[in-house]
């Protein structure tokens, strides 16, 4: 199940795995968390992007208790409503976007329009 969290749903698979990601991190500093965002280019026009990031001084924070994700004011607007989930099946490993504000998207699903 989800859990409507400000801008952007975390499935519990995305969730989890992001607290396991932080955990496994000995080297991060208490301000660092993991940031999601949208940054220019791509076949679509508009790509996500997931890393680690200190803080910045506007941005969305989610806290998870172990772990924070960060999303910055610009990015919120074209991930509101989006849910972020984890997959791990026979066509790979990784987190998935389903944003419903993408107009069209790549077929890699890491690059997207509005």
């Amino acid at each position: 199940m989800a859990e409507e969290l400000n801008i952007i749903t975390l499935t519990e698979k995305a969730k989890s795995q992001i607290i396991n990601i932080v955990a496994a991190q000995d080297s991060l500093q208490d301000s660092t968390g993991v940031r999601v965002g949208v940054v220019g280019g791509g076949c679509s026009g508009l790509s996500y992007k997931i890393d680690f990031d200190a803080k910045k001084e506007n941005d969305i924070v989610i806290d998870l208790g172990s772990a924070s994700v960060l999303v910055d004011p610009k990015s919120s607007i074209y991930l509101k409503d989006t849910v972020l989930d984890f997959e791990d099946g026979l066509k790979g490993k990784g987190f998935v976007f389903k944003n419903p504000n993408a107009t069209n998207t790549c077929g890699c699903g890491e690059s997207f329009s509005i």
